[in-house]
């Protein structure tokens, strides 16, 4: 692991012991995981084979493997990999799941994402690309590692919430209400540790994938809903916020709440390859 890959993992490894308590097992954390698959069982089929940047503790890993999908789980913390290991034994899906260290920020010579075939898909949840300042040589990488026609379902925050402005701007927070609006601005990740990360519009997104993936749809992730950190107003007033996901489901696929949210998701697809003469 390079120093710099180093200094990225320790925070993450630092919160992967709290990580499940504090979003996946609250009932902000499930609403918004749930949401995801909706997306991710759509993109890929029992059999098929996908790559996940940014396993974290292996939640969607897990859920992709009961469905029958063989799951390559990677990212950058030796400790998130771990309790994703943990997990997937426990869950006793180990046949389906695999695991590499993979760290994002290790572009060029270092960057090696593990494959000796192609993936059918790939996927990145809850904002791991958000760690990366350029996106294009993971988008290179994935070129060459998924198939034509295969998926890429990626979660990413972005630089529009309404949530951080009107609590922000509510608490006289002008900085942190527009704190997404900077590059490399430091963001907490738990247990008082804290990770420069960048926030790509949709746009430029989209334009970072292209022109090896072809857009097919984006959709708000936390439209109506708060960020995570927001989770003990949600447990506080489930029957409110129970309806802000109903609004959440039903409208996020809406402009203008495709970019209106805490997260958004794009689905994209790998463009067939051209056949150069031999």
């Amino acid at each position: 692991m390079s120093e710099a890959s180093g200094v990225l993992a320790q925070p993450f490894d630092a919160a992967a012991p709290s990580y499940d308590t504090d979003f996946t097992e609250r009932r902000l954390g499930r609403w918004l995981r749930e949401a995801v698959w909706g997306y991710l069982g759509a993109a890929f089929q029992p059999g098929e084979h996908v790559l996940e940047l940014g396993c974290g503790t292996g939640e969607d890993a897990v859920w992709l493997a009961r469905r029958g999908v063989r799951v390559e789980a990677t990212d950058g913390s030796p400790a998130m990999l771990a309790a994703a290991q943990r997990k997937v034994a426990e869950t006793k899906v180990g046949d389906r799941v695999s695991f590499s260290h993979l760290d994002l920020n290790a572009i060029g010579s270092e960057f090696r994402i593990p494959h000796s075939a192609f993936y059918d898909g790939a996927f990145s949840n809850f904002g791991a690309l958000n760690c990366v300042p350029d996106r294009r040589p993971i988008a290179e990488a994935l070129a060459g590692a998924v198939r034509s026609g295969g998926r890429v379902v990626l979660v990413v925050m972005g630089p529009l919430c309404p949530w951080e402005w009107a609590w922000h701007l509510g608490h006289g927070q002008a900085g942190t209400a527009f704190r997404r609006f900077r590059r490399g601005v430091e963001a907490h990740v738990g247990d008082g540790r804290t990770v420069r990360v960048w926030y790509p519009s949709p746009r430029r997104l989209c334009a970072e994938f292209a022109p090896e993936f072809k857009h097919i749809e984006t959709v708000g992730i936390g439209a109506f809903l708060p960020p995570s950190y927001f989770a003990h107003l949600v447990d506080r007033w489930p029957r409110m916020f129970g309806g802000l996901a109903k609004l959440d489901s039903s409208l996020g696929r809406f402009f203008p709440w495709t970019w209106l949210n805490d997260h958004y998701l794009m689905v994209l697809e790998r463009k067939p390859r051209v056949q150069t003469p031999g």
